[in-house]
């Protein structure tokens, strides 16, 4: 009899083995890494569908904490301190919870991202952000919910929610200047041409301080005239043009232009021919 229980046994091991089936699920997992400046930011959610449903006053109701969202919390992780509507917020992961109405949203992120949708017990001060915002109507309808990140630039971002046929956007601020800056201080000290030139460039598309950038780009092309690069000498064309120093944009732009040429790089010689031809008309 022990020997017939144990030969079933390892029969029936395959048959239990296999029995595991993996179906997709109603509302798909995604996965999104942004980079803003200087910050790495991820957003984790959970994508449900329309399906013929009314969902805005109908499956959400208005003037109820929504997940935003299915399943477990839609995360926000912040690889620095960020910026939301002025207030300064302390780096980590942080829970999307919308309030949507037929006139204006609330967004808010909340310090709890343990959830498997909105809290049981909603607590207050766990509420890192909440900010106001007026939803738009869109022209087509968004079938399958969508976070994206829209507006980027150095130093800020909006993290667009969609779905149906609203939009909602909640901008957020990254410390981008500030850490640029501290980096510049310490690496000037020991510094090489390129650390001078991504320095001088930054401060020109930034609007910093374009008298610092012109010595920080003279030198870097002072550094490297045994073998001058034809977009080190337009960037200095450009700051000495925002500068005020039509004369030194001029003779910069003339020598990007000459070595760009021996280069055979089209989009150089296009761009200093352009440059030099306004600013000798002015």
């Amino acid at each position: 009899m022990k020997k017939y229980i144990f030969l079933l046994f390892i029969i029936a091991i395959p048959f239990s083995a296999t029995a595991q089936i993996k179906t997709p699920a109603p509302s798909t997992f995604q996965k999104v890494e942004q980079i803003v400046g200087l910050t790495d930011i991820t957003l984790e959610y959970s994508r449900p569908g329309v399906k013929g449903r009314k969902i805005f006053g109908g499956l959400e109701d208005f003037g109820k904490v929504w997940r935003t969202g299915a399943n477990s919390n839609t995360k926000l992780t912040f690889s620095t301190n960020f910026m939301v509507n002025g207030k300064k917020i302390k780096k980590g992961t942080y829970a999307l919870f919308t309030i949507p109405n037929i006139d204006s949203w609330e967004i808010i992120l909340y310090s709890d991202a343990s959830n498997w949708g909105t809290p049981k017990k909603w607590d207050d001060t766990k509420v890192a952000a909440k900010v106001r915002v007026v939803p738009q109507k869109l022209p087509m309808l968004i079938e399958t919910f969508t976070i994206t990140f829209d507006k980027v630039t150095n130093s800020s971002a909006v993290l667009g929610i969609m779905w149906e046929n609203t939009y909602v956007g909640l901008k957020f601020e990254t410390p981008t200047d500030a850490m640029v800056s501290s980096n510049i201080e310490k690496v000037m000290k020991g510094s090489s041409a390129k650390d001078m030139y991504s320095a001088a460039v930054y401060y020109l598309q930034t609007g910093n301080d374009i008298k610092q950038a012109q010595i920080w780009i003279d030198k870097a092309v002072k550094m490297t005239s045994n073998a001058p690069k034809f977009w080190y000498l337009r960037q200095q064309s450009l700051i000495h043009a925002k500068a005020g120093n039509k004369k030194g944009a001029i003779s910069a732009a003339k020598e990007s232009l000459k070595y760009a040429e021996k280069a055979g790089n089209t989009g150089y010689i296009k761009m200093n021919k352009a440059s030099i031809k306004e600013w000798e008309s002015k």
